[in-house]
């Protein structure tokens, strides 16, 4: 079964926009878990506009499933994931002011940066994942770096599935295909929700993990969080 990592950065932001702590995102981290999530993701910003530093330091004492942090990889980043520990690293290449994740790793043009970073990360004991496109060039750049795992971008899929979804999962189950063949692992995240998530999971049986925020706390709103929970499980049964 593909696991679930439910990224809580949208409570946070709630949460920053009254000032106080209600929504309190380690409260809602350890309900992820209860209500069967397999993992939580952060994704800590510069600005600390949703997830805050001192966010992380209290979820790590607290998450008992795998703990995600996702981030490019600068000095304050590399340090936070060398205090905290988490199981796994996703290193993405957003630069300090972008709103969300828009693209992947170009792990060819990026290739020094990359191996020394993600060597000194493996060093720390954490897994490291990339962020990047569906593109087999970028995996076996991936690959070449010593990556355990990609994270394969999906918004240019979640776009294009109402309007043909074999064309627009084709370029992932290719990039699926030849990450196994490298022997690393595969994960996915932007964009999936409880409409195009089970297309996705069995287009690529072998999908180790999802990471999925925005849209299902917006479906929490309608449903309430334990249900969502339970339905985006059902979606990748």
């Amino acid at each position: 079964m593909t696991r679930l990592s439910v990224n809580i950065n949208k409570f946070a932001t709630l949460r920053n926009a009254r000032g106080a702590n209600n929504p309190d995102v380690v409260k809602a981290a350890v309900d992820c878990e209860r209500f069967g999530a397999q993992g939580i993701t952060v994704h800590p910003r510069p600005d600390e506009r949703h997830i805050r530093h001192a966010d992380v330091l209290q979820l790590c004492k607290v998450v008992s499933t795998e703990f995600n942090i996702e981030g490019y990889p600068d000095a304050r980043y590399l340090q936070l994931i060398r205090e905290v520990k988490p199981a796994q690293a996703t290193l993405v290449p957003d630069p300090p002011g972008v709103l969300t994740s828009n693209a992947g790793w170009d792990t060819v043009s990026q290739k020094d940066f990359l191996k020394k970073t993600v060597g000194e990360i493996k060093s720390m004991g954490i897994r490291v994942s990339l962020f990047v496109d569906p593109s087999e060039k970028m995996v076996e750049g991936a690959a070449k770096v010593g990556a355990d795992r990609i994270e394969l971008y999906t918004e240019p899929y979640a776009a294009n599935y109402h309007r043909d979804r074999d064309m627009a999962v084709a370029p992932y189950v290719r990039a699926a295909a030849r990450a196994r063949q490298l022997g690393i692992g595969l994960n996915a995240g932007h964009d999936l929700d409880l409409q195009n998530l089970k297309f996705l999971r069995q287009s690529i049986p072998a999908l180790d993990e999802v990471s999925i925020g925005h849209a299902l706390v917006c479906d929490a709103l309608y449903l309430g969080l334990e249900n969502t929970i339970q339905l985006y499980l059902r979606e990748l049964k």
